[in-house]
């Protein structure tokens, strides 16, 4: 519950920092409707929709309506997926409006303590620094190797949380040791002939619970004729701060990554995280107000090229034959790399090469899965009833294999396999492992 305090706060920032332009520039022509999946899972209601949001943001700003709970909550539950720009006539930046709305949102309230001090351990105590993730994601190991996992399925312990969170627990992957993620190199060099110099992106996450994935993607790389580097001083993308109304904590991070990948002298930085891929894609925008900082981020954005795009440019689908076991594969596009990144053509170029599979397009491929961050913990009942609707679909593909290119993705995918029991033929993995599967070494 807001006080009328923050409220006048919040109305007084809506009205200085909104992008005025930006909010004129939706035409509530409604061609975004049916592309966002909260309107749809809503039962089709305005104010969870795109154009009923900017409405929204635009009468706060205006002075029309106060920013109460009901502004808030559509603001929130929004999954951030952006399906509505590429179908807009107008361009409508909305991802940019939703995050400057939610920072000012936020900023302006006074979190009760619990709330405070969890956002305070997550995004100043725990993201920020790869060594407290790697501990992090040491704590999970322990509970997997240990024999804990093993008592707390048997005990039963595991039904005191909800569904979705048990459920979830059952799809973790198998993290490594924390040995092994201290591992990393900082230098690979090409196998075969140097065709690019290019700085791997390695993500937070991405290279502790999936290092596996990372490895992968390391090796594909240099599969193609690429000589790598991997800055150690870089740090987590800044999505989570962006997307959670901690805009000044995602400026530091940008900052940060800014620096580490200047000095190198690579042709491009790979991410091999759609999610990630696109919020660094956006550092331009991120720190536009900062000069200097504006020109180095345009720089950086500039190099950005997803782990499916070299590869296709570098022809590595032609040089080496690709191949695995007859099986159906389908491909749950990743919302950030499709609608951000304009990456939709590679994976499916990739895939289509491996001799064996029947490819198979999922309908509505392109709509969020319902993972968005974290969003799947704390709006639960939207993210499953999406998550719902997205394995409806895939089950009408008969897939062996569901393809992903994010991890959020992965996960959600596996928790929708899960809670849909399926079967044991029927699996979700990431794009860079499934090519490294199907190319001979």
């Amino acid at each position: 519950m807001t006080t009328v305090k923050e409220r006048e706060a919040i109305a007084s920032e809506f009205a200085e920092k909104m992008n005025e332009d930006e909010l004129l520039n939706c035409m509530r022509c409604g061609f975004c409707l049916p592309h966002c999946p909260t309107y749809i899972e809503s039962g089709l209601k305005e104010s969870y929709s795109p154009r009923g949001r900017i409405a929204l943001m635009k009468a706060v700003t205006d002075g029309l309506i106060e920013p109460d709970e009901d502004v808030e909550r559509s603001l929130s539950l929004c999954l951030g997926c952006r399906a509505c720009e590429p179908v807009c006539p107008s361009g409508v930046k909305y991802g940019h409006l939703l995050e400057e709305a939610r920072d000012i949102i936020h900023q302006n309230k006074d979190h009760r303590f619990p709330v405070k001090t969890i956002r305070k351990a997550v995004f100043s105590g725990l993201f920020p620094h790869q060594e407290r993730m790697q501990n992090m994601t040491s704590l999970l190991g322990f509970y997997q190797r240990s024999g804990l996992q093993y008592i707390a399925r048997k005990t039963g312990v595991l039904s005191m949380l909800p569904d979705h969170l048990a459920t979830m627990e059952k799809v973790l992957p198998k993290v490594p040791t924390k040995s092994e993620m201290k591992k990393r190199p900082t230098d690979l060099p090409s196998i075969g002939p140097v065709l690019k110099k290019v700085a791997f992106f390695s993500g937070c996450l991405m290279d502790t619970m999936f290092l596996e994935t990372n490895n992968a993607t390391l090796k594909l790389l240099q599969l193609a004729g690429c000589e790598i580097v991997i800055p150690k001083s870089q740090a987590c993308c800044g999505a989570l701060h962006g997307h959670s109304g901690e805009k000044e904590g995602a400026k530091q991070l940008a900052k940060r990554n800014i620096e580490a990948f200047e000095a190198d002298g690579v042709d491009y930085i790979i991410t091999n995280a759609g999610g990630c891929g696109a919020f660094l894609i956006d550092y331009d925008h991120l720190l536009q107000d900062e000069q200097t900082w504006h020109e180095r981020a345009i720089a950086f954005t500039n190099k950005l090229k997803d782990i499916s795009e070299i590869l296709v440019d570098l022809r590595f689908h032609e040089k080496i034959r690709l191949k695995l076991p007859a099986q159906i594969i389908t491909f749950q596009d990743s919302c950030h790399l499709r609608n951000v990144m304009d990456t939709s053509i590679a994976p499916r170029i990739l895939l289509q090469a491996i001799e064996g599979i029947d490819f198979r397009e999922m309908k509505d491929a392109d709509r969020c899965c319902g993972s968005a961050g974290i969003y799947n913990i704390v709006e639960s009942e939207m993210s499953m009833k999406i998550l719902d609707s997205k394995m409806a679909h895939t089950k009408s593909t008969q897939a062996d294999i569901i393809v992903t290119a994010n991890p959020g993705c992965l996960l959600q995918m596996q928790l929708g396999i899960e809670r849909e029991k399926i079967g044991d033929c029927t699996k979700a993995v990431h794009i860079a492992d499934l090519l490294l599967e199907a190319a001979p070494l």
